[in-house]
């Protein structure tokens, strides 16, 4: 916005404010109309004043609006509440998750360096570092998730990044994030965490140490499996070469996205809280019924990493992952025999999803990597949405029937 218009009382005092007042009013700069909800600015350039103007904005010398590729009012407002929220100097919005992490390892590596990833992260992002960053010469390890001994000893010296989801997808694995990143940190490392599963309602990874938060935005930000978007955020130094990067490559969000985006920030705590309760009920349902064989759910106390859930995290999430009998069989008839729950393998939509993880999301992956992240054939994931639980009990009783 120019620096020649001073909103003054239109925009929302947000000095000292808390979490929930964030979502819904940060990053809003209001305009000379003085509209109350959030504009969308379809444009893909922007007319200046003069040509100095141009030039002075072309080179960074003054703030404002240059092209939409890489600024534009309606991103930069989710941006700067996603900022907000996280607890992060800055927040650079993407056009995919995935693009999120391509973006990070393209402006912050380079041929030569090393990353550790963790061996249970989604599968597309195993594919994005074994098929295209190796062939860059990017070196890449995978550690278990929860072996901090593990990373420490496979940290070499040329070793940039760290790269977790905590929680994993599809176990709900978590690594304690603040122990990580006093590893990570002691040997010159950057720790990247994926907050997916949890959003900043539930987990802040900055406030624990963490250098980088990546998020798909298609989740839970947006919660109604509308739209596609990511965000990295993280210090200045480290976004200004993010922002470099999709300048030249282009990876962006639309406006109309990120509109949709702010839109879902304004219920995210809401959702977040319902969504941990759904979960929590179906899980316990689960554990006790014939024919699940496993529950991979931190909010069970059998959850081997139930204690630090609990500590690092403001509630336990929404997708819970069971092994059924019967291997893949026993799971696609589990899941035919369902009549309410959608068949897909979105997740953090209000609606609720099941899925079979080993023949879709980590369908790509070899055998022995499966089996190294613990992608079992008998293993079911499901979403949990906001329905009634007694319903979504019921439809899952179907799938227990026909194992």
């Amino acid at each position: 916005m120019s620096q020649e218009w001073d909103a003054g009382r239109l925009d929302s005092d947000l000095d000292g404010v808390a979490f929930d007042t964030l979502a819904v009013r940060a990053g809003q700069h209001r305009t000379p109309e003085g509209e109350h909800g959030d504009p969308m600015f379809f444009t893909s350039s922007y007319v200046f004043r003069t040509a100095a103007d141009a030039a002075a904005r072309f080179a960074g010398e003054v703030p404002g609006n240059v092209y939409s590729r890489y600024t534009n009012p309606t991103v930069r407002a989710f941006e700067e509440r996603i900022a907000a929220l996280e607890g992060a100097e800055q927040a650079v919005a993407t056009a995919t998750g995935m693009a999120a992490i391509l973006a990070v390892v393209m402006s912050l590596c380079s041929a030569g360096d090393h990353v550790l990833v963790s061996r249970s992260v989604f599968g597309s992002t195993i594919s994005l570092f074994e098929k295209y960053f190796k062939r860059f010469g990017i070196e890449v390890d995978y550690v278990p998730l929860a072996d901090l001994s593990g990373w420490d000893a496979a940290i070499k010296a040329n070793t940039k990044l760290l790269f977790v989801e905590s929680p994993s997808n599809p176990l709900a694995e978590l690594v304690d994030i603040a122990a990580l990143a006093g590893v990570a940190h002691a040997k010159g490392a950057m720790l990247v965490v994926d907050n997916c599963f949890c959003t900043p309602a539930l987990q802040q990874p900055l406030k624990l140490g963490a250098d980088i938060v990546v998020h798909s935005a298609t989740k839970f930000i947006d919660g109604q499996g509308r739209c596609m978007g990511g965000v990295v955020a993280g210090r200045g130094e480290q976004m200004k070469e993010v922002v470099g990067f999709l300048r030249t490559a282009g990876p962006t969000l639309s406006p109309f996205n990120a509109w949709i985006f702010l839109k879902g920030l304004e219920t995210l705590s809401l959702r977040m809280k319902a969504h941990c309760a759904n979960a929590q009920a179906l899980a316990e349902w689960l554990e006790q019924q014939d024919g699940i064989e496993k529950v991979h759910y931190a909010g069970l106390k059998s959850h081997p990493q139930h204690e630090l859930a609990q500590r690092q995290q403001r509630g336990f999430g929404a997708v819970v992952s069971f092994e059924v009998k019967g291997g893949k069989e026993g799971a696609w008839r589990f899941i035919d025999a369902t009549r309410l729950i959608s068949i897909t393998a979105n997740l953090g939509d209000s609606k609720t999803t099941i899925t079979h993880p080993s023949t879709t999301s980590h369908g790509r992956l070899a055998p022995q990597e499966r089996e190294a992240a613990g992608i079992r054939d008998s293993l079911i994931r499901v979403a949990v949405g906001l329905e009634d639980v007694t319903d979504l009990q019921a439809d899952l009783a179907r799938g227990l029937a026909a194992l």
